[in-house]
């Protein structure tokens, strides 16, 4: 005979419907390792540039850690300062960036990771309540002062020959009380910074979703990620 339907059960259900649905509907769907996904960005924030190099992002998760592997393709010159350390100003020079939050709402406070062709890693806590980085509201850091006792990895290698640099870097999921994502969405945003000794301190912004400003601290803009 049949059992009745209880409460509980269509709760269950209903959320499970509703997770379907969401990882559905986002811009990426991220495998468990060692199977990958990736999507590459060529496009100029805040306008479209044509010139703008082709960044390749690969992801894979695993119960405790989150892969990230960028490709910088088009790179002309490897531009960073040899004297940064980590959490120094590298965003400065030439970087790839990755905006991370657990969850489906435009954050207010979310994670920010760089690496440098240099193999330097910029790893904090962005706090931006007013969710724009609007002048004269609060815009704070929380800095993850010691990024590889505390789980991160990166290796990042140089292929001058070829105009390419790749940086591999795993972070720890438990910096967002976000272990086993399977089944969840995240919102993320993915850029680049490209300049030269010739042009810096300008540079040139690249990025996966555009914020429309010379701005990527713009948090309607993250595009989502689904965990499956």
């Amino acid at each position: 005979m049949p059992q009745p339907l209880t409460f509980l059960t269509l709760a269950i259900a209903a959320a499970s419907l509703l997770s379907t649905c969401a990882q559905a509907k986002a811009d990426v769907n991220v495998p468990k390792c060692p199977s990958t996904a990736s999507f590459t960005y060529d496009s100029g924030i805040p306008k479209h540039d044509p010139s703008c190099p082709k960044t390749k992002v690969t992801m894979c998760y695993t119960q405790t850690k989150l892969q990230i592997d960028f490709t910088a393709y088009n790179e002309t010159n490897f531009y960073f300062d040899p004297k940064h350390k980590t959490n120094d100003d590298i965003w400065a020079y030439e970087v790839v960036e990755a905006f991370i939050y657990k969850g489906t709402d435009d954050p207010q406070t979310y994670f920010e990771y760089e690496a440098s062709p240099n193999n330097v890693t910029f790893n904090a806590f962005i706090y931006n309540p007013s969710r724009t980085r609007t002048a004269n509201t609060p815009f704070d850091h929380a800095y993850i002062a010691n990024p590889f006792s505390d789980g991160f990895e990166v290796n990042t290698s140089l292929d001058k020959k070829n105009k390419v640099w790749k940086s591999h870097s795993v972070i720890p999921l438990a910096i967002f009380n976000g272990e086993n994502p399977k089944g969840t969405v995240w919102r993320m945003n993915f850029f680049r910074t490209v300049t030269s000794p010739k042009k810096y301190p300008d540079q040139q912004l690249c990025g996966w979703k555009n914020t429309k400003a010379v701005n990527f601290h713009i948090t309607k803009a993250f595009g989502t990620v689904a965990f499956v």
